[in-house]
């Protein structure tokens, strides 16, 4: 029963995924995806959808989830500030794509739905910028970063820019613009001599 299970699960993900593909002739938005079609295509029911997942938007959350993380490591065995780098640099990349249109979407989804917001919130942000936090409290631990700040607050400034060029497309999102927006910050944030 677990592997069928397993087998479903991965189908929905699949079918949600291969709907929200923008280069294909099937390709439709987050808001007019539907359970009924993520059913169809992924060959269940919707019963089984609604047994995993509340709502259309944590399906489409768990499909970008899915590869998401393995895509932007917060990793833990190199200096913190290279770490950070690396992981807004992987961001960026990510954004860059697909990927970063349907998050656009998901958070335009999100401003006129608050169940849906939670559940972005709840399923991705928070666990993400917890994440980060973690990492902003390693750099400032290893003295390159002011350790007087509130982790959460620099987590926040600095993905707000990555963020904002994401939705608004204000600039580019790529490696220069992240290392630009870290140096930047970083100025900042530096330890007071």
């Amino acid at each position: 029963m677990a592997i069928r299970s397993e087998g479903s699960r991965r189908a929905i993900l699949e079918a949600t995924m291969k709907l929200l593909d923008n280069s294909g002739s099937a390709g439709v938005s987050v808001q007019k995806l539907s359970i009924e079609r993520i059913a169809r295509e992924a060959g269940v029911s919707k019963t089984t959808i609604y047994r995993w997942w509340p709502s259309k938007v944590a399906v489409v959350i768990d499909t970008f989830l899915d590869n998401h993380v393995a895509r932007t490591p917060v990793r833990e065995d190199i200096p913190a500030i290279d770490a950070l780098r690396e992981h807004l640099k992987s961001l960026t990349e990510v954004y860059a794509g697909g990927e970063g249109r349907l998050v656009a979407q998901l958070v335009g989804e999100c401003q006129q739905d608050h169940a849906a917001l939670t559940e972005f919130k709840d399923r991705f942000w928070n666990p993400r910028a917890a994440a980060v936090r973690a990492l902003i409290e390693r750099v400032m631990d290893e003295g390159a970063m002011r350790s007087d700040l509130d982790p959460m607050m620099v987590t926040e400034m600095l993905y707000a820019p990555v963020y904002f060029r994401l939705l608004v497309e204000s600039g580019p999102l790529d490696a220069a613009a992240v290392n630009e927006i870290l140096e930047t910050a970083l100025e900042g944030l530096a330890v007071r001599k």
